[in-house]
């Protein structure tokens, strides 16, 4: 016979799975559910058991997604990646990153905003805003609704990071800046430049593509010119909507080609147009062909040698990816407090040119020996670069970057180099004395143990030999004294 307390055990046992059960399904729910759109009281925090990407709102095709984007262990990026390559097209405020905890927080109250609650609010779109969504390509909106129709009161469009998608107008007003952020790409009145940041608030232009106006003129009074990366495969810079100034075409120029395009500043200064095709990204386009034509190629005081690889200026310098001395700032100006600053010895090299000299100021001078005084007696001047055919003087007031290898021993490089820093060869040798001080000393330690050990050997067998023959001894004298008693008996 069934207990009358059985069904009630049975029932309570169901509602405890049933409520276990959806314990789960809403835990999952809450953190990998994503929606199309958000609306005013959203707020999320990074999940711990994510590694890469965490998705929060989706666009209608499942093309991009918005989420937290994860470095390390540790840092977050609020960012746009497109879902089927992982890869970011945008990131919030790609200068600072967030915390991967609880502290962290997304949320949407009008503004959307990235906070934690040590530091407060770490960026936001400062609008008031009814909902936010991702379209189709890839442009984040904050929206107004107004009845039935709606108003964009902010779009990440206008605030590109490193990339540009397809159809997304990059103005004047705008800059794409590299994620290492020592690259940046601008537009100017009618050419689009990339510029290097040689110093801290020093830029150095080194490509220019000016309109060469081949479709419409550029006229004045009609607003600044822009450029558009359009899905026929080519770059184009416009005034109007009419017909583009100038177009600069990719490899599939005019191809069928039905994905998606993006064209990034990467972090070796290169800007880089992309496609997607069978699951990967496929480049059509570089703005810089040649390595050794790129500002920072092979790092600081290093040499890059065209359809070869990198070495010294010095020809002594072991080459390292980073560079051949050590990067420095500021100049030789020192005052009397800082006079180890101003010291420095001098790098001559011949058969060298800089990589973007058609871009930078010269001045003619009558040899090269006035252009090195010139440098030397300047301290702000880090080094020159001397042709003699010519007689043009380029100096460079930063620290010395990647220049070029010619055949040409007429183009004379003068660097300056702290006598401060250490050269990696040095580095090297000190490393080598102190290796070979360490070896002698373990040496000495293990010759001294070895010595002890053998002394102890030799002192515990010395021991053992004494009581051994201290043994013997009492033995025979004991032998000796029996013998002396039983020989009356006989």
């Amino acid at each position: 016979m069934e207990r009358p307390t059985e069904p009630i055990v049975r029932l309570l046992g169901f509602l405890l799975q049933l409520t276990f059960l959806l314990y789960i399904n809403q835990s999952w729910v809450s953190v990998g559910a994503t929606s199309q759109e958000l609306l005013k009281g959203f707020i999320a925090t990074p999940y711990p058991s994510v590694s890469s990407f965490q998705p929060l709102l989706d666009n209608p095709n499942g093309t991009f997604s918005l989420g937290f984007l994860r470095n390390g262990s540790s840092q977050l990026a609020l960012a746009i990646v497109h879902v089927p390559s992982g890869e970011p097209v945008w990131i919030a405020n790609p200068t600072l990153w967030s915390l991967w905890s609880n502290p962290t927080e997304l949320f949407f109250n009008g503004s959307l905003a990235l906070s934690d609650r040590h530091s407060g609010v770490l960026w936001s779109t400062r609008t008031d805003g009814d909902s936010v969504i991702l379209l189709n390509n890839g442009n984040l909106q904050i929206q107004k609704l107004d009845g039935s129709s709606r108003s964009v009161l902010w779009q990440s469009f206008a605030f590109p990071s490193d990339t540009l998608l397809e159809n997304q107008n990059f103005t004047v007003n705008m800059s794409l800046v590299s994620s290492n952020s020592l690259y940046s790409l601008r537009m100017g009145d009618n050419f689009m430049g990339l510029n290097a940041e040689v110093e801290t608030g020093l830029d150095q232009i080194y490509w220019k593509h000016r309109a060469l106006e081949a479709r419409a003129n550029i006229v004045d009074g009609k607003g600044p010119i822009y450029a558009r990366v359009s899905p026929n495969g080519f770059l184009g810079m416009y005034q109007t909507e009419a017909a583009p100034v100038d177009i600069q075409v990719f490899d599939t120029f005019q191809s069928s080609i039905s994905s998606i395009r993006r064209l990034k500043l990467e972090s070796d200064g290169n800007l880089r147009d992309y496609y997607w095709f069978d699951s990967k990204w496929v480049s059509d386009f570089q703005a810089i062909g040649d390595k050794c034509e790129l500002p920072n190629a092979c790092g600081s005081y290093g040499l890059c040698i065209p359809g070869g690889g990198c070495s010294c200026l010095d020809n002594q310098t072991e080459y390292s990816s980073d560079g051949c001395f050590s990067p420095e700032s500021g100049d030789f100006c020192g005052g009397i407090e800082e006079e180890k600053a101003k010291e420095y010895w001098v790098l001559n090299r011949t058969g060298v040119e800089l990589p973007y000299k058609d871009l930078m100021g010269f001045e003619k001078m009558g040899s090269v020996e006035v252009c090195q005084s010139s440098c030397e007696n300047n301290c702000s001047c880090w080094g020159a670069v001397f042709n003699n055919a010519s007689g043009y003087c380029y100096t460079l007031d930063y620290p010395i970057k990647t220049l070029v290898s010619v055949e040409d021993v007429s183009k004379i490089g003068y660097f300056k180099v702290r006598r401060i820093e250490y050269r990696k060869g040095e580095v090297g040798f000190a490393v080598w004395i102190a290796l070979l001080v360490g070896a002698i000393v373990i040496f000495v330690g293990v010759a001294s143990y070895g010595t002890y050990m053998i002394w102890r050997r030799k002192k515990e067998e010395h021991d053992m030999f004494m009581v051994e023959s201290t043994a013997s001894y009492k033995d025979l004298l004991r032998s000796c004294s029996l013998e002396s008693v039983e020989l009356p008996k006989r």
